[in-house]
């Protein structure tokens, strides 16, 4: 396994690592979780991903039970939460959800509780909220990190406007500001890390745990032939990911890159998680599985990663034609 550091602090990543988003609870139940999380570990991963909407809360539950059952040394991994949607579903009150002082201080405690855990490594305002002042949540998280609750904070899926806007909060009152962004990445989703973060990455710095490195899976190829029963695009309230990914011209993209996967002698899954792992801005990528057949292939994405040399990695961009225009200087 190789480890990144992750922006400009001293915390190591590895650079493949395991989450729970679509598959803790709505897919497996506790022994396949145990089994694929103690695989990830073996295997060097020590980022375990969660968040507190995950299967509404479930989720968290369930990776604290596997994670008091394997009794880890508790400073070998990493453990993150994130707090913006809350965990009620529909039932959600005022000051349930977002980033007020009152929520991610609670949603916090929630999260600790369903992990049974006494500290969050990392922890996520998982979506901007635009009726909460950035001041009042800059202040928050350093408080948490402070009373040693969270040891990092960060954000998931803001504009590199809102992060440096963070940042200078942070500065003007001499606070913790955000060390890391959960941003999607992969073959088809590149703006982000490739041109909106691009001068967050030179100036303050930013670790990155980037998520969907598969596209949701489509760039598996499982999609290929159409919607196999079980899979992701299958499961019941999912249809908007189903909707933004299951377009012709990227199953036709998909069906060019496993040629080219089959080429180097490689699945396209680990062409496409290698990819993002070329990216020295990525610190690690996130990955989902419900099998471990799955999450033994996707592990070998490392090996993959020698195979991707500079011809290859042309011959991927006209492949897809996704890379982000940047502006002349």
């Amino acid at each position: 396994m190789e480890y990144r550091y992750m922006g400009k602090t001293g915390l190591q990543l590895s650079v493949l690592s395991f989450g729970s988003w679509v598959s803790f609870h709505k897919q497996i139940n506790d022994s396949v979780a145990d089994e694929l999380m103690g695989m990830a570990y073996e295997n060097g991963v020590n980022f375990f991903d969660n968040a507190e909407v995950y299967a509404l809360g479930e989720s968290e539950n369930m990776m604290g039970r596997v994670l008091k059952k394997k009794n880890w040394d508790r400073t070998s991994y990493i453990v993150s939460s994130k707090a913006f949607w809350g965990w009620r579903g529909k039932s959600n009150k005022p000051n349930q959800t977002g980033l007020s002082r009152k929520h991610l201080t609670e949603a916090c405690h929630e999260a600790l509780q369903r992990l049974q855990l006494n500290y969050l490594d990392l922890y996520f305002c998982h979506r901007p909220d635009k009726g909460t002042p950035i001041t009042e949540v800059v202040w928050t998280m350093h408080n948490l990190v402070q009373q040693g609750k969270i040891l990092y904070w960060g954000t998931s899926e803001w504009s590199g406007v809102e992060i440096m806007e963070a940042h200078r909060v942070a500065q003007q009152y001499g606070l913790i500001g955000p060390a890391m962004e959960q941003p999607q990445y992969n073959l088809l989703e590149r703006n982000k890390m490739e041109n909106e973060f691009l001068m967050i990455f030179k100036t303050v710095g930013m670790g990155t745990t980037v998520w969907s490195p598969l596209a949701s899976g489509l760039l598996s190829g499982k999609y290929n032939e159409g919607i196999p029963e079980g899979s992701r695009f299958a499961i019941k309230g999912f249809d908007w990911l189903k909707d933004r990914w299951m377009k012709e011209n990227f199953l036709e993209k998909v069906k060019m890159l496993n040629e080219l996967a089959n080429n180097l002698g490689i699945t396209i899954a680990q062409l496409s998680i290698a990819w993002c792992l070329k990216n020295p801005d990525v610190t690690t990528a996130i990955l989902g599985a419900s099998r471990k057949e799955q999450l033994a292939e996707n592990l070998k994405s490392l090996d993959a990663k020698e195979k991707l040399d500079a011809g290859v990695m042309q011959q991927i961009e006209d492949i897809v034609q996704t890379k982000p225009v940047l502006p002349e200087y």
